[in-house]
């Protein structure tokens, strides 16, 4: 017979360790030596030799008749000693410890997966709102079983082999004690009942691919990148559970005049030097139509003016932002004959040319 190596040994802690660094490294090495995670050939021998070493070590009385008197003392509290233990127990010991791969319960109504939609609209219609007419692909209840996956006039019935608890116990004794292995019902995959007289229209799957066209109504004040929540309007749910929802997001086109900073709409207004030097009044576009904006004499490139009240609509709040006209004083880059004279005589009777304090 092979010699037995020291238990502390084959845990890799020392002869001082604790009971929680005992548990945790036969935490670690069950994990590792365990035959559904290791394929090796020795896996099995050696998982076998962490769980011995594990139930002598975690006992205070076995750690101190091993630590007294060796082998031969922790195996007086098992009369013929470790051999011949049946290595089908350890794999319940094992989902003790680590909840077991294939634990699970009775799966309950699920809700539906969410959906989500890209749409362009205008700079106007972002600003005051609009509704909008939407075509999607869903998942939804078949209408022929009304999603119960059953042909119309049956019903699906109760599994036999877990009595529709979606679920079955296998009890096992071992040298821990007696502990409970669950896992799903292979017959029914967890839904506790079974489709005899499946449904011709969605093949008992309770569901088919419909293509609706939904009316969504946007708010004024939106902006780039906002988005539309549409309760319900997503994927129908699973087992009864209600559908998901569909999310509109939104990209709005630029305009040919306008820009946003937020709440505020920005317009460039492009003027002459006569225009800028003189003074004027000029018509100027805004979302509510046009309106007159007085120049005053001597204005420069980058001069502001605010229309208050003329932005966009707060989206989550009263009242709307401003809009700001910022001049640009055109250069003309051709001239008539009688533009450039004039210019020359204008040019003589403003001096010379401004220099840099």
């Amino acid at each position: 017979m092979p010699t037995k190596r020291d238990y502390y040994e084959v845990l890799g802690i020392p002869r001082s360790a604790t009971d929680e660094e005992i548990k945790r490294a036969f935490r670690k090495l069950a994990f590792k030596y365990h035959p559904d995670h290791n394929r090796n050939g020795d896996a099995e021998a050696k998982f076998k030799e962490v769980n011995e070493a594990y139930q002598v070590l975690a006992d205070p009385d076995k750690r101190a008749a091993y630590d007294r008197f060796g082998h031969g003392g922790a195996e007086s509290f098992f009369g013929r000693g470790f051999e011949g233990f049946d290595f089908g127990g350890f794999g319940d010991i094992f989902d003790a410890f680590f909840g077991g791969a294939g634990t699970t319960v009775r799966r309950g109504p699920q809700r539906g997966a969410d959906l989500s939609y890209n749409t362009y609209i205008t700079f106007e219609e972002a600003a005051f709102g609009c509704e909008k007419e939407i075509s999607i692909l869903r998942t939804e209840a078949c209408p022929s079983c009304q999603g119960t996956g059953a042909r119309p006039g049956s019903q699906p019935t109760r599994c036999p082999n877990c009595n529709g608890a979606g679920q079955v116990r296998r009890v096992q004794q071992s040298i821990f004690g007696r502990f409970t292995n669950i896992a799903t019902c292979p017959q029914c995959h967890g839904e506790g009942r079974i489709i005899t007289q499946p449904c011709l229209s969605c093949r008992s799957t309770g569901k088919e691919k419909q293509e609706r066209r939904i009316s969504v109504k946007i708010p004024a004040g939106v902006d780039n990148g906002n988005q539309v929540r549409l309760r319900g309007e997503g994927e129908a749910g699973d087992r009864g559970g209600s559908p998901g929802d569909l999310y509109v997001y939104l990209t709005v086109k630029p305009h040919e005049l306008f820009s946003r900073d937020g709440d505020d709409i920005i317009y460039e207004l492009p003027i002459n030097f006569a225009q800028a030097a003189l003074g004027a009044e000029i018509e100027v576009p805004t979302l509510d139509g046009s309106t007159k904006l007085k120049v005053p004499a001597g204005s420069q490139t980058g001069k502001e003016f605010k229309l208050k009240n003329k932005g966009a609509p707060h989206l989550r709040g009263r009242g709307r932002g401003d809009q700001f006209v910022r001049l640009r004083v055109i250069t003309p880059e051709s001239l008539t004959k009688k533009q450039r004279q004039l210019l020359e005589e204008l040019a003589e009777t403003l001096g010379p040319t401004l220099k840099h304090k």
